[in-house]
C-alpha cells in the first residue's frame, strides 16, 4: 500500500519514496499508454519534475523530487474529494502495475 501525506487541504500519495528518475519516466509511460492521459504541462528542473495531467476530468500532478521520489496529487492545493478520489483511483492502478 502506498503512503500518503496529508499537506494543505489536500492529499499526496507517495508512489515510491527512494527510486531514480527513469521510475518516474516508466511511470508516466503507463499513465500515457494504460489510462490514456494526455500531459498538459511539464515542468522540468534540476531536481524537480512536475507533470500536470487530466485524469476523469480531475487535474492531477505526477511529481518527482530526488529527495522525496514519486507521488500523484491534486494539481489545485484545496482539493475536493472528487480529485482525492482520482489520486486514489490513478495510485491503485499503478500498484496493480506493480510501481
Amino acid at each position: 500500500m502506498y503512503t500518503t501525506r496529508a499537506m494543505l487541504n489536500s492529499n499526496e500519495t507517495v508512489i515510491d519514496e527512494n527510486c531514480s528518475v527513469s521510475k518516474f519516466y516508466a511511470i508516466a509511460h503507463t499513465l500515457a499508454e494504460q489510462l490514456q492521459v494526455i500531459f498538459l504541462n511539464q515542468v522540468d528542473d534540476s531536481e524537480t519534475l512536475e507533470w500536470d495531467f487530466k485524469y476523469k476530468d480531475q487535474f492531477l500532478t505526477l511529481h518527482y523530487n530526488i529527495f522525496e521520489g514519486v507521488s500523484i496529487l491534486p494539481l489545485k492545493i484545496k482539493s475536493n474529494k472528487t480529485e482525492s478520489k482520482a489520486v486514489q483511483e490513478v495510485a491503485h492502478f499503478l500498484q496493480r502495475h506493480a510501481y
